[in-house]
């Protein structure tokens, strides 16, 4: 069974509250049935005062059962908004605007 990087992103998007997601397939397969691998960026306010491990569990829970059937690996990097501020790539402040995330108060 294979999934796209695009649902991937609304999983995780549905699974925690104000998030906003993108996800890559790093990876190029040589074979259409192997397992997916993919990156995923996600910011969200709830992710404040949260461990790393606990940020992870929560990007995990919300892909849920697709962990063991149809993506094989999932590299994760989360922030805060007032996180990706200072220290993401920026790709997502127009995504995080949008959802009213961005720019952080004071910036």
């Amino acid at each position: 069974m294979t999934i796209e990087p695009a649902e991937v992103e609304a999983l995780v998007e549905a699974g925690i509250p104000d998030a906003v997601a993108r996800v890559t397939a790093p990876r190029v397969h040589d074979d259409e049935e192997e397992d997916a691998h993919f990156a995923a960026v996600v910011v969200s306010p709830v992710f404040a005062g949260e461990s790393l491990v606990d940020q992870h569990r929560r990007v995990y829970d919300a892909v849920g059962d697709h962990m063991t059937r149809s993506v094989h690996a999932l590299e994760i990097k989360t922030y805060t908004p007032e996180e990706y501020a200072e220290y993401g790539d920026g790709r997502l402040a127009s995504d995080l605007r949008e959802a009213g995330l961005f720019p952080i108060e004071g910036e």
